[in-house]
């Protein structure tokens, strides 16, 4: 019997894997026109970013200025692109910090066990349970306004997920059979920890790193916008749309638009390649997405 022309499946998954191919290459292109912006633009554009210019000011987005202007007549375009190189910059560092200590910490949960185990997740526990913005205004109004008091308070408070997710990979891999043939050959604890368990756990860990990016920008913007996170005079794309609330009263949408665009693209941008890596992590997943 002849095999039918038309395979209702195999279309199925070619249009899976062709839009799957398309978005993360959309999001690998997006990400490096913003990474692109943020290292080439401030050096290569010798304009100052505050400087004020009043009878340009709310100006709507023109080739002078691609963004328009804000109510003091700083172009909006330059200010979006350093905002967003301090988004970055505390995102990038706030996640790596937030990773090493969650992945320090599922990591010696899940491999010692007993009371440490216990009074990790306790730990844990206890700290999820304070909302992560009231925990961040705490910490960041104890130092004086700035990046770092930032970065710390993103970091404190947002390596908890990645501890739970690293404890329950380091747990999963404790059952393998070849962790036992390991501990039954009389390999000591730290042997195993280092030539097993944290191999199997830096995936989970890299990707709870790269998801946590965008978490950090948008806690950051979170913070600024309520005043507490950079001085005034340093942009960011959270003051950026704070400042620009009285502008979009009086019907001047572009000074609040362009900053909230740069928040939304990054991340998008960010969980399709994030959401890329996972599916090639665990192809079984992979596989039943196909389906």
């Amino acid at each position: 019997m002849a095999e039918p022309l038309w395979r209702p499946q195999g279309r199925a998954r070619r249009t899976t894997r062709t839009t799957r191919t398309l978005r993360v290459r959309a999001s690998a292109a997006v990400m490096a026109v913003i990474v692109l912006a943020v290292l080439v633009v401030p050096p290569l554009v010798q304009l100052d970013q505050q400087a004020v210019d009043l009878a340009a000011k709310l100006q709507p987005p023109s080739w002078a200025h691609p963004f328009g202007t804000d109510d003091v007549g700083r172009d909006l375009l330059l200010r979006c692109v350093y905002g967003l190189r301090v988004s970055l910059l505390v995102g990038l560092v706030a996640a790596l910090v937030a990773t090493l200590i969650g992945t320090a910490v599922g990591a010696a949960a899940g491999a010692l066990g007993g009371w440490t185990d216990r009074v990790a997740m306790r730990v844990v526990d206890t700290l999820s349970s304070i909302p992560h913005l009231l925990l961040g205004i705490f910490i960041v109004a104890v130092f004086r306004p700035g990046v770092w008091p930032v970065v710390a308070s993103v970091a404190v408070t947002h390596w908890l997920s990645t501890a739970r997710i690293v404890r329950a990979e380091v747990l999963s891999l404790r059952g393998r059979p070849y962790v036992d043939a390991a501990v039954s050959g009389g390999a000591s604890r730290w042997r195993v920890a280092v030539r097993h368990l944290v191999p199997g756990i830096l995936p989970q860990a890299g990707l709870a790193a790269v998801l946590m990016i965008p978490h950090a920008m948008w806690h950051e913007s979170a913070l600024s916008f309520l005043g507490l996170g950079l001085p005034a005079h340093q942009a960011s794309l959270g003051s950026l749309v704070q400042s620009a609330r009285g502008s979009l009263l009086a019907g001047d949408w572009w000074p609040t638009l362009f900053p909230g665009l740069l928040l939304i693209v990054p991340t998008l941008a960010i969980a399709g390649l994030a959401g890329a890596w996972r599916e090639r992590q665990n192809p079984r997943r992979r596989s039943e997405l196909t389906l």
